[in-house]
């Protein structure tokens, strides 16, 4: 059985910092990439980072220079570090892993940024 499980997530003041992680198990193929989602109260799901098994990265916009992702291909890991977090951060963060044939979702992690 295919499961993503995050962790890291919590609550944090505006302009502090958390590092999520997820590990993916029960995957039998090579990964070809990982990443990380979130969605806010009353909206749509949207790409934070993603990540090849080739290292390659793509950010969303919003969060460029203040996201960084890695990934450990052997492992099946990805992490999130997030720098000077605003409180539009605050959003259920999905880990998601995909192969050639599925893509896979872990069930979110909460990280909300408030003072």
């Amino acid at each position: 059985q295919v499961q993503l499980v995050e962790s890291g997530g919590g609550l944090v003041q505006p302009g502090g910092s958390l590092r999520l992680s997820c590990v993916a198990s029960g995957i039998i193929f090579r990964l070809n990439g990982m990443g990380w989602y979130r969605q806010a109260p009353g909206k749509q799901r949207e790409m934070v980072a993603t990540i090849t098994n080739r290292g390659t990265t793509n950010y969303a916009d919003s969060v460029k220079d203040r996201f960084t992702i890695s990934s450990d291909n052997a492992k099946k890991t990805t992490d999130l570090q997030i720098n000077s977090l605003k409180p539009e951060d605050t959003a259920v963060y999905y880990c998601n892993a995909y192969d050639s044939w599925s893509n896979y979702w872990g069930q979110g992690i909460q990280v909300t940024v408030s003072s």
